[in-house]
């Protein structure tokens, strides 16, 4: 199978941190990168130890004939932009979470996706690692009998971005940045069934204050004083099958740093982290402790050959934008309940 050749838009953290991952999956291959700071680019390609297309703008990047899937790495805010222009181009796409900053603009970037006829998927870390994978066998495989609950959580004690004004403003915020990975892990798990209904909490408590940044870091104030999204949120999802999911993000606490979630099943239970399962065995407690180790080259794997299998062989994605857009409407819906104070339902 021929290659999949990619470029990364945004060559920050989380585009570094998937551009190396690339570089372990034999089916696909980096040749191009997109930023606003020139640096940035020299830098990574130094790193990548090969000569690199370059582009100051992603609009001349997706007009590259020779470039076939486009990976957006960018701040929330810019991911349409992006991904309408790639798609425009007839380019194939990947989105890091969440889709976007707005449910109205996740709707559109999904239409024009669809629309085009490229492979568009999530990239999705956590839903791809190899401990939620097992446990998803397990549950679709009937262990735990019928799902009907389920809480997940994702805090930080000291963990507000410090680096790039996209976190903190209108359309960041820890909802999006963490509560995303463990709101769409749970919902896969749970099989993906249909909100109905949100209520939620939240607000920002520290970020305001320019309190409990990373790592208990202070940054200058003309920093935090642009602070507009939420440190922490919180709520119950309701499903259509009866189904409910208790879902919190926390970007600063006085808690202790977890990341965690908890199924509930008639025949058992399971835990995350560390992965366990919890059964009833001849009247008495049975809880098994499952050794399962997460590896950035196993997800990567999964995630980029899966997408490249997509685009030679046409093999159906499954972490399509359309799942990016369902969470985002959840967590937009959790966010405007928390402001309103109002339940939010679905039509």
């Amino acid at each position: 199978m021929d290659k999949v050749r990619f470029a990364i838009v945004g060559v920050g953290g989380i585009g570094t941190a998937h551009g190396r991952a690339m570089q372990s999956v034999p089916e696909v291959e980096l040749v191009g990168l997109c930023d606003i700071i020139p640096q940035k680019m020299d830098a990574f390609e130094e790193e990548l130890g090969k000569p690199m297309k370059k582009y100051a703008k992603f609009e001349e990047l997706c007009q590259d004939d020779e470039i076939e899937a486009i990976f957006v790495g960018t701040p929330n805010q810019v991911h349409v932009p992006v991904i309408l222009s790639a798609v425009g181009n007839g380019k194939h796409v990947m989105s890091t979470k969440p889709l976007s900053s707005s449910k109205e603009a996740a709707r559109e970037a999904v239409e024009a996706a669809e629309a085009a006829g490229v492979v568009n998927s999530m990239s999705l870390t956590m839903r791809f690692s190899n401990t939620v994978q097992y446990l998803g066998k397990l549950c679709r495989g009937g262990e735990l009998g019928e799902m009907y609950y389920a809480r997940a959580r994702s805090i930080r004690r000291a963990g507000i971005p410090d680096w790039n004004l996209g976190f903190i403003e209108a359309g960041g915020g820890a909802f999006r940045d963490m509560g995303v990975h463990v709101l769409d892990s749970s919902w896969w798990l749970l099989g993906q069934p249909r909100p109905v209904s949100v209520t939620g909490v939240g607000g920002a408590k520290f970020g305001p204050v320019g309190k409990h940044y990373w790592d208990f870091r202070q940054p200058p104030e003309e920093y935090w004083s642009k602070y507009d999204s939420d440190d922490y949120a919180g709520g119950i999802v309701r499903f259509d099958n009866g189904t409910g999911l208790i879902v919190e993000s926390f970007w600063a606490s006085h808690q202790s740093p977890e990341v965690q979630i908890e199924l509930f099943g008639t025949e058992a239970g399971a835990r995350l982290s560390p992965l366990t399962l919890y059964k009833t065995v001849n009247g008495a407690p049975h809880d098994t402790v499952v050794d399962i180790k997460d590896a950035q080259v196993d997800y990567a794997r999964r995630i980029f050959g899966h997408f490249a299998d997509c685009v030679r062989n046409g093999t159906p994605e499954e972490a399509p934008l359309r799942h990016g857009l369902i969470v985002q409407e959840m967590m937009e819906a959790m966010l405007e309940s928390a402001q309103t104070g109002k339940e939010i339902r679905f039509d």
